[in-house]
């Protein structure tokens, strides 16, 4: 390979960092996406990646502490116009609030990874995962976890399937 490409310098980023960020994103994003919801493999890529970029340069032009903690109130204040966009009402429900809430955790995901804590997200990704499949599992074998909102869904979901409604 060209040894201009290998000595090439993408300071003050990182490419581990940046593996790091793309690696969680595709994750949440590939959960997403399988179950059909908003903020796919591309979305959850891009939100980690992203807000990984800001905290980095944040950091970096920033010479006092205060100034990196003001980029990432700024991050945390634009993640939550992206995360309420995919929150809709429909039909008397209210849809789309754990896609934002996984919006959210990708922000935060993005700062831990600028902050210098690449391993800790990775970690908090694994447990992410761990919850939103291990609750879809536990609402499966216990009906009694499925109300309010997760029963009308389920009903209206499966009157539509079914042709009666």
């Amino acid at each position: 390979m060209d040894q201009s490409f290998m000595s090439l310098s993408i300071a003050p980023l990182d490419l581990h960092e940046i593996g790091a960020a793309l690696l969680c994103g595709a994750i949440l994003g590939f959960e997403r996406q399988l179950k059909g919801k908003p903020a796919g493999i591309r979305t959850s890529t891009l939100i980690c990646l992203g807000t990984y970029v800001f905290v980095k340069i944040g950091f970096s032009i920033h010479y006092d502490p205060t100034g990196a903690a003001r980029t990432i109130g700024q991050v945390i204040t634009g993640i939550g116009f992206l995360g309420a966009g995919v929150i809709l009402a429909r039909e008397g429900m209210v849809l789309g609030v754990t896609s934002a809430a996984v919006i959210w955790l990708l922000a935060a995901l993005g700062v831990t990874i600028g902050s210098g804590y690449p391993v800790t997200a990775i970690v908090v990704t694994v447990l992410a995962i761990i919850i939103l499949i291990g609750v879809d599992l536990l609402e499966r074998w216990f009906k009694e976890l499925r109300r309010g909102v997760h029963s009308q869904l389920s009903k209206r979901q499966h009157n539509r399937s079914s042709g009666s409604e």
